[in-house]
């Protein structure tokens, strides 16, 4: 690795596909075991470091949040317009998040237990204020008997991360989405929070207002730092260096946060977040071919808990490690179908424009050299940034 600063801002160039598809599948391997025992004993950083505080999701899950907070605040600096960005955060999440929550509603729901007892309870009221507000589904009770018994699990995240979203709103609009200083202070802030619950546990409020707000305030306090620190390394991107040796110092303190339960965050945020934006802009071009693939992950995301719980229920001798063997291909092929059926055809449109933008304005010789007195890029530069910001 040389020693190099990140990817300017619009910049496509990364390995952000491929993290985000290997963190969807490690969550599939941290929840194999809870679900088949009920509890993380033979969970794989629990085994290697005797960590049960943090898991292979939780670290994903810190991944995900990392990678987020770098793109989206990316997003809304390329264009601080409420409208166009609200749209394209709701056009990413919300259709997979529906069709997900209906597949579980409609397929895995009766599938987990008695199909008329499950029906004659089942609240359409419920199930449709749950979807409005990103909340896993509200169904009646599945999978009596087994360890976690919930249709997914793996959806509580979504409502966290959309709050995050609707944050960069907040920021942008008081200015600190493009101050680099004021944006780390406001993660500092967020991580003293976070210190002073675990120095001095307290009982923090559990709300709901009309499903508006995340549930629990110490979780959401602590995934919104997460993606705060993903947003302070693009705004930091022309400081930060990355290179071969301090990579494997960061590897060494995230492998000591995992030895140390105390030291687990602190690790993580500082370490394992430099590593994560190390490997996404290294040039390694296996992991660059996950770039011309479809971005499956989501789906394989959505859809891990419901398979891996379905698998459980018919087969409930499995081990841990045959359920996530077996998981896995099928979810790769819930992930492939969601993108395909449903995720892409609501970002299709806008790609299809963009893709046209830029090769229309480059056809015309005379504009290349032309600037626009506001930005000083010439109709062909900025007809590649729409581009690349349709495809956001």
């Amino acid at each position: 690795m040389e020693d190099s600063a990140p990817a300017p801002a619009s910049s496509h160039e990364n390995n952000f596909n491929f993290l985000r598809l290997l963190f969807a599948s490690l969550v599939l391997f941290a929840h194999g075991p809870e679900l088949v025992d009920g509890n993380r004993s033979r969970e794989l950083l629990t085994l290697l470091f005797g960590n049960s505080r943090y898991t292979l999701g939780m670290i994903a899950v810190a991944g995900f949040f990392f990678i987020s907070g770098y793109l989206i605040l990316q997003s809304w600096n390329r264009n601080p317009r409420l409208v166009p960005y609200l749209g394209k955060r709701l056009r990413r999440i919300v259709p997979g998040f529906w069709a997900a929550s209906l597949v579980c509603a409609l397929i895995v729901g009766p599938l987990g237990a008695p199909a008329a007892d499950y029906f004659a309870q089942f609240s359409l009221k419920r199930f449709v204020m749950g979807a409005l507000f990103l909340t896993e589904p509200s169904i009646p009770p599945v999978f009596a008997g087994q360890p976690q018994p919930f249709v997914n699990g793996s959806m509580w995240t979504i409502q966290y991360e959309f709050f995050c979203y609707l944050a960069v709103i907040l920021l942008g609009t008081l200015g600190l989405a493009r101050r680099p200083r004021l944006y780390l202070g406001l993660a500092v802030l967020l991580l003293a929070a976070v210190i002073a619950v675990d120095l001095h546990p307290i009982v923090v409020p559990q709300f709901r207002f009309y499903y508006l707000l995340p549930a629990n305030v110490e979780r959401l306090t602590t995934l919104w730092m997460l993606f705060c620190v993903g947003g302070c390394f693009l705004l930091f991107r022309n400081e930060i260096r990355f290179t071969r040796a301090r990579t494997v110092i960061a590897a060494a303190i995230l492998v000591l946060g995992l030895c140390v339960p105390s030291l687990t965050r602190y690790c993580l945020i500082t370490g394992g977040a430099y590593l994560l934006f190390a490997v996404a802009f290294a040039r390694i071009p296996l992991f660059a071919w996950f770039n011309s693939k479809p971005d499956i992950s989501y789906g394989v995301y959505l859809y891990g808990w419901p398979v891996q719980k379905l698998i459980h229920w018919y087969l409930p001798r499995l081990s841990p490690a045959w359920l996530v063997g077996l998981a896995l291909p099928i979810c790769a092929g819930c992930g492939w179908l969601s993108w395909h059926a449903v995720e892409k055809r609501f970002l299709g449109s806008r790609r299809r424009v963009a893709a046209r933008v830029a090769p229309a304005v480059v056809s015309v010789p005379s504009l290349a050299s032309v600037e626009t007195p506001e930005t000083g890029n010439s109709p062909m530069q900025l007809a590649t940034d729409v581009a690349r910001e349709a495809a956001d």
